[in-house]
């Protein structure tokens, strides 16, 4: 048996719930191209977005423990990972779109610099003449603008509905981008926000437990923690690793099951019948429970009080705002200190946009070894 783009088009609209977003119906790309013949449009912007460079440099980004604190920590690659995981299992439970879904995913932190959100805090500060750094804008950037792998055309060619997804991540179009739609975006892109939250809120909480940062016996400080732990019969006086994998694994069970209840009951109570019905409704309609969403801010506040702000976290914040501050002055001071390839793009893009552009691009490991040899 052989499916044509035809047939999966036809299969897919078809089984998808009437608000999904249908691939048939995508707004199309800025530039005009043939299709493939075996894969819908947003199979093959998830694929593009696999190849980029930018995607590839994720593995090498901070999510909240630098990568030579050890092997295990999530870095960007892996949280994005996550999230796409996350993101298609309450997507398939509500019968939306999993490929454009998992794009939209796969997508939505390329435009972080390194160094976690303290890069982007510096950059920003940084370029605040200049325009200013957003990672969503920059995803969006990358993706129209800096990636070139076609002849034809710079960026990705994607489809308006990825893009539209990360322009619209975090609840708020993005600089740089022109909704045909003014609203809420594709319930797709709801879905990718609100599985963000859930997968970091997880996954750090590993991380921090696995770092020895965050200490078993300060769980019962968030109520869904030690009501877990109960149901589940773990100890969190002592929690050794295979109960640490227990705990966090029922975690995200709890928030992905809530999100697919609550958001069900929403969409059901709005009684939307499109994708354009989606957009032009006055709220967002992924969302969690009232229990729930109060549980995970109860477990972010836990997070920052006890691990994005513990004192060995900070320090390497504190590293990272010196490096990136000295490696975007020694460029815009002696930008022949950039490569030629960078050169070429200051008389179009500006001197700082060049350089925030590069510099937004490093991982963190060779932001540190560029910061080496420019050190006397």
């Amino acid at each position: 048996m052989r499916f044509s783009r035809e047939a999966l088009l036809e299969l897919e609209a078809s089984r998808l719930a009437p608000y999904a977003q249908k691939a048939r119906d995508t707004r199309g790309r800025a530039h005009p191209e043939p299709e493939s013949l075996y894969r819908t449009p947003y199979q093959k912007d998830r694929d593009r977005i696999l190849h980029t460079t930018a995607f590839r440099r994720l593995e090498y980004k901070t999510q909240v423990l630098p990568g030579w604190a050890g092997d295990y920590y999530r870095t960007r690659l892996t949280h994005t990972l996550e999230v796409a995981q996350v993101s298609r299992s309450i997507a398939r439970a509500l019968g939306l779109n999993e490929d454009l879904t998992e794009a939209i995913a796969l997508s939505h932190d390329l435009g972080h610099p390194p160094f976690v959100h303290t890069g982007e805090h510096v950059l920003n500060a940084l370029m605040q003449d200049h325009g200013g750094f957003e990672h969503n804008a920059q995803a969006l950037r990358i993706l129209t603008h800096l990636e070139v792998r076609y002849p034809g055309f710079r960026g990705l060619n994607l489809t308006y509905e990825v893009l539209e997804g990360i322009a619209t991540h975090e609840a708020a179009y993005s600089p740089g981008f022109k909704p045909l739609y003014e609203g809420q975006g594709t319930l797709e892109a709801q879905v990718v926000d609100l599985s963000d939250a859930i997968a970091y809120a997880a996954h750090d909480l590993d991380d921090g437990l696995r770092a020895g940062l965050l200490h078993p016996e300060e769980l019962k400080e968030v109520e869904l923690l030690q009501a877990l732990a109960l149901e589940e019969g773990l100890d969190l006086l002592r929690l050794p690793e295979l109960d640490r994998r227990v705990l966090v694994r029922q975690l995200l069970g709890y928030f992905i099951t809530a999100a697919i209840e609550a958001t069900h009951r929403r969409v059901e109570k709005a009684g939307v019948q499109s994708a354009e019905a989606v957009r032009r409704h006055p709220s967002r309609l992924a969302a969690l429970g009232e229990e729930a969403e109060k549980a995970l801010k109860a477990l972010k506040a836990f997070l920052m009080e006890r691990f994005y702000r513990h004192p060995e976290v900070l320090r390497e914040r504190r590293k990272a705002e010196a490096v990136l501050e000295g490696l975007f002055a020694a460029y815009t001071r002696y930008p022949e200190l950039l490569p030629r390839e960078v050169q070429a793009k200051i008389p179009e893009e500006g001197l700082e946009r060049a350089v925030c552009d590069y510099i937004a691009g490093m991982t963190d490991r060779f932001a540190l070894e560029a910061y080496r040899r420019l050190s006397p």
